[in-house]
């Protein structure tokens, strides 16, 4: 897999590719907020899931009254085929992770990112606008 640096929700993140195709991984991405490294395994896994019921145009059913939630749709569960997913949330497994499966991990550093503040974001240099 290759290091590369990307964008996730509102800040700058790494994530990582595969580079050949019998990688055991699809993607790998670092969540910055939750200081989490989500990693998406190549194997699939039947998983249930709620999706909206459609009509015979394939637009939504819509439901008589909204349930509690506010949705106005009419859901059915699924089993779906998805990628098995795993989270590493400690540091030392994070770069242990990186160290075992990155091609560029001795020239990419991951060090911003696994070092941003408690608020998960990058600090960012507040300017003073001028009032009119």
């Amino acid at each position: 897999m290759m290091l590369i640096t990307s964008s996730w929700k509102s800040g700058k993140t790494f994530k990582m590719i595969p580079t050949t195709a019998d990688c055991p991984f699809v993607e790998c991405i670092y969540d910055q907020e939750l200081k989490v490294l989500a990693v998406i395994g190549r194997h699939k896994k039947d998983t249930f899931h709620m999706v909206e019921k459609i009509d015979p145009n394939g637009d939504p059913e819509i439901r008589k009254t909204p349930r509690r939630d506010g949705n106005p749709y009419k859901q059915e569960r699924r089993a779906l085929d998805t990628y098995q997913e795993y989270y590493l949330d400690n540091r030392g497994d994070i770069i242990s992770f990186v160290n075992m499966f990155a091609i560029n991990g001795s020239t990419f550093s991951i060090d911003d990112h696994l070092n941003a503040n408690e608020e998960g974001l990058p600090q960012l240099e507040v300017v003073p606008t001028e009032e009119v």
